[in-house]
């Protein structure tokens, strides 16, 4: 199973490394190395989050996002993304920008290409607080059978009832942000950065809610399997077992795999943000932090899909709530760091410290109801 997941994970590492040593030596496999470490520790709590959702999605779905997906979150979120933020932000050229990037002592208007994406953090970190705070706040508004935090997550789960009380919340935050934390002139960028990161959370998960709902997801006997196969059909979806949890299950396929595709996409993008940034005090060499970041991605993936396989999610029932939780105090760090310099050391141990707590509270909890990891289905008893 190791080797199955992570095997693509462990040549990619190879490769990387390899590379790093023939261009840079030791120095730059020494950099490389930090920054896909870096990249994991960032993005552990990103990992979890992604099984709850592709532990929905059907086979064909869970291959996309380990290869297409992986494309798009090397070579689109890690090396063009930031790009065209540069572009979009600073108003030069596609061309200068590239020049800039691929030049780590060239400057334009005094600044080098760091510099500029420095200078576009506050729309960054707008952008991907609200998207990653609209996470944490649906999370804890909607009603789940096990509860860590008991008393809060009743709570918040009540005032689940008022529909909007999410986005209201995210609005409210947002201004509040712009106006208390925004730099001199970047309030108008800072709101329409949030507003985006708004729009971005309601469209791709209101339209996956939306397919999801609406006669793109069957559930079919065994049986049925192999006749879906036959035909083809490779949007059908499939009965398949999820993690360990046993019998048939509902997964999606067709559109509404497509737009948790695309959910899990955006929701990559918000998690790589702050490592994006930070990898520049590391090193100004944009092919370098490509290289370390995108092996991090990469076990990040496998890791995603380890957890699935494994119905991890099934035998700890905390780590779904920890790495939530992780996503809430990650949205509030990235909009904190519109004004305040917060060293991704804090937020990669935030992130991994949540993760853990969760992990232990269940262990705790599979010996208070005593349930065995692996056994087809979690006990029922919300401790």
């Amino acid at each position: 199973m190791v080797i199955r997941t992570f095997g693509w994970s462990f040549g990619v590492t190879a490769v990387g490394l390899a590379v790093a040593a023939y261009f840079w030596g030791w120095t730059g496999f020494s950099i490389v190395l930090i920054l896909s470490i870096l990249e994991i520790s960032l993005s552990f709590d990103n990992a979890v989050v992604n099984a709850t959702i592709l532990k929905k999605m059907n086979a064909f779905w869970q291959k996309m996002f380990l290869t297409v997906g992986i494309l798009i979150a090397v070579f689109g979120m890690r090396l063009v993304f930031p790009l065209l933020i540069v572009c979009l932000t600073a108003g030069m050229s596609p061309n200068d920008v590239v020049d800039l990037a691929f030049h780590d002592d060239k400057m334009i208007d005094g600044m080098t290409y760091a510099d500029h994406l420095h200078e576009a953090h506050p729309a960054i970190a707008a952008f991907g607080g609200l998207f990653l705070l609209m996470i944490f706040l649906d999370f804890m508004f909607d009603e789940r059978d096990h509860k860590w935090v008991g008393p809060l997550e009743r709570f918040t789960a009540k005032l689940g009832s008022f529909d909007v009380l999410s986005t209201l919340i995210g609005l409210i935050v947002l201004v509040v942000s712009a106006q208390t934390l925004a730099p001199a002139h970047k309030e108008g960028t800072v709101m329409v950065a949030g507003v985006l990161g708004l729009i971005a959370y309601l469209g791709v998960g209101g339209l996956s809610d939306y397919f999801e709902t609406h006669g793109t997801l069957a559930h079919i006997d065994d049986e049925d399997e192999d006749e879906a196969a036959e035909e083809g059909a490779a949007a059908k979806p499939a009965a398949q077992t999820a993690g360990n949890g046993g019998g048939n299950v509902k997964l999606a396929a067709g559109k509404a795999a497509f737009f948790m595709f695309l959910y899990l996409e955006v929701l990559d993008a918000s998690f790589s943000f702050d490592g994006v940034v930070g990898a520049f005090a590391i090193t100004q060499d944009l092919l370098m932090i490509t290289l370390g970041l995108g092996i991090g991605a990469m076990y990040i993936r496998s890791l995603t899909v380890y957890l699935v396989r494994q119905g991890t999610l099934d035998d700890y029932v905390y780590l779904e709530h920890g790495a939530h939780y992780a996503i809430g105090a990650l949205a509030s760090i990235l909009l904190l760091s519109i004004e305040y310099e917060i060293h991704e050391v804090i937020t990669g141990l935030v992130g991994v410290g949540f993760i853990g707590i969760a992990l232990i509270s269940s262990i705790a909890r599979n010996k208070r109801v005593g349930h065995t990891p692996g056994q087809n289905a979690a006990g029922k008893v919300d401790a």
